[in-house]
């Protein structure tokens, strides 16, 4: 990686792409700081830390949805429009045929996904505000002439702005950066909220509690590194299966005879199924929050239950399994909608290629099924475990601000972008030296 990045400063035009790169994030940054008048942060921070999803989402954005500033949605909405648009493509005829037909397609597949971020954009919006007002103090109406919907309207228009700002600033690192900028920007901000969570327990030193802080940023150094190790190991695997090609004579000239790998990696469907799966054991929690009172007996309760914070170990334990069984689901389900068996098979024997003891065909079909089955069942197992054993492990450093940044999907995100990102910079150091070798 530190190769890379010097390889890559030699160069004049990936340095401006760098530096280009940092000044949007820059940007993002500056932007997760300026408030939005007329909200409590305080209340703002009490409701996203007794809710794991919005912890994890606050996380993402740099801590931006607990201080209710101006990217407080961050690049959520698009994210979730762009997962919908790509499920959509699937079962919608048309939006596949947009799919299939090259430049043009994809203009029309982007337009139609940035109308859903902001029809996202101002649901999430709502439901914020919604929330929020439920709470007492939440709002200053008094900036508004006293009216609710006023602060409403103005803080949803803030809101939708935000977020698409913060898309059209992943968009322009896309285009004119090193590229691959909504993931830059999910990364600088998990990055960023587990640096302010470091430095808050550097602050601790200087306290009292001096042993015990030092004693917490050790088991988290040590920590940090077994299990940025092993999600780099798992990440990084992949099942090769090798194909050949037979060799085949047209006119005066041979084609094929080579022989080539099918590579299929085990977490290929990346951390979609964690989020999807924290999203939909959370959604109960949200609504109860918006429509049942927090005077109600029930309402700490119920949300308790959906929350995985239950007193009972019962309740835990339902919470984990249900879990677990949302992460296979959604696991399987983006196995199948990411890797078509038929259609490689299909690909495979129209270019006269097999696989060695496989005939083509159906045989190949049902052979490339039944292995990514099996690894997608090694790659739901693996999902389940980092959404339990990061918290675990780094709750024994009794920091509450590192459990919360340093767990679930956050590492398995910074770690597959940073390694996404190295190879970014190696593809554009390849296409300069060989630009510059045929000059």
């Amino acid at each position: 990686m530190f190769e890379t990045i010097k390889n890559a400063l030699r160069n004049k035009d990936i340095r401006k792409k760098l530096l280009f790169t940092l000044f949007i994030l820059f940007i993002f940054r500056l932007g997760c700081y300026i408030p939005v008048p007329g909200l409590n942060i305080t209340s703002f921070q009490d409701v996203v830390n007794q809710n794991d999803f919005l912890q994890l989402m606050s996380g993402i954005t740099g801590n931006a949805l607990a201080n209710g500033t101006l990217f407080a949605l961050g690049i959520g909405p698009y994210i979730n429009a762009s997962i919908i648009i790509q499920l959509l493509t699937v079962g919608i005829p048309y939006l596949e045929r947009l799919s299939k037909q090259g430049e043009e397609g994809r203009k029309k597949i982007t337009f139609y996904t940035r109308i859903l971020t902001i029809v996202l954009a101002v649901v999430q919006s709502v439901g914020i505000i919604v929330n929020f007002a439920n709470s007492s103090g939440s709002i200053n109406t008094g900036l508004f002439f006293g009216s609710v919907w006023f602060a409403g309207i103005f803080m949803t228009v803030v809101y939708t702005a935000g977020a698409m700002l913060v898309m059209w600033l992943g968009e322009r690192i896309t285009d004119y950066g090193i590229g691959n900028g909504i993931s830059m920007i999910i990364f600088i901000g998990i990055i960023s909220t587990g640096g302010l969570s470091i430095l808050t327990e550097l602050e601790g030193l200087a306290t009292a509690e001096y042993a015990q802080h030092l004693l917490s940023l050790g088991i988290f150094i040590v920590l940090t590194v077994i299990l940025f190790f092993c999600i780099v190991y798992v990440d990084l695997a992949e099942r090769r299966i090798p194909v050949q090609y037979a060799k085949q004579v047209r006119g005066t000239k041979m084609y094929g005879g080579q022989s080539s790998v099918i590579p299929m990696k085990i977490t290929g469907s990346g951390v979609m199924p964690l989020i999807f799966a924290f999203a939909i054991l959370s959604f109960p929690s949200m609504i109860i929050s918006l429509f049942v009172p927090e005077s109600n007996p029930a309402h700490q309760g119920l949300a308790e239950w959906f929350s995985g914070s239950s007193q009972f170990w019962y309740g835990r334990v339902i919470y984990s399994v249900a879990l677990c069984l949302l992460i296979f689901a959604f696991a399987f389900f983006y196995a199948q909608i990411e890797f078509n068996p038929d259609d490689v098979a299909k690909q495979i024997q129209s270019n006269g290629g097999f696989i060695q003891g496989i005939r083509p065909g159906k045989p190949t079909a049902q052979y490339l099924r039944k292995i990514n089955k099996r690894i997608t069942l090694f790659g739901a197992i693996f999902l389940t475990l980092v959404a339990f054993i990061p918290s675990v492990a780094f709750s024994w450093t009794g920091s509450q601000s590192l459990v919360n940044v340093f767990s679930t999907t956050g590492i398995l995100i910074i770690v597959s972008v940073a390694l996404e990102f190295d190879k970014q910079l190696q593809s554009q150091i390849m296409m300069k030296t060989y630009k510059g070798f045929l000059k």
